[in-house]
């Protein structure tokens, strides 16, 4: 039986996680056991903050709608109650879009929910 070389898939393995260990610093970027810890961490950070960046983008679209809607002379969750019973369903993200660069038509969505 011909002997298989086991360099070839080894070699590929270790240049996969050196690529992704670019750009770090010390031997996190060319010693194969410290960068397979420092990638497999940085993976874990970059799962997490998929995450994160939702949570975060949500956060920040009810800021915006509830200063808004401060300005009308509502709160927040008063504005999502009145939409919810108006039935117009428009999401956080286009709300928050609406009441930064189209004011006049974020003023419409107010009065028809005050309505």
């Amino acid at each position: 039986m011909s002997r298989a070389p086991r360099s070839v898939p080894s070699h590929a393995r270790r240049a996969r996680v050196f690529k992704a260990a670019k750009g770090f610093r010390g031997r996190r970027k060319n010693t194969i056991t410290v960068a397979n810890a420092a990638v497999d961490r940085s993976l874990q950070h970059n799962y997490i903050g998929r995450k994160l960046r939702k949570r975060n983008f949500r956060a920040l679209w009810i800021q915006r709608i509830n200063a808004a809607v401060r300005e009308y002379g509502l709160t927040y969750s008063q504005f999502i109650a009145m939409l919810a019973k108006a039935e117009i369903a428009v999401d956080r993200k286009v709300l928050a879009e609406l009441a930064v660069s189209e004011p006049t038509a974020f003023k419409a969505l107010v009065d028809q929910a005050k309505a």
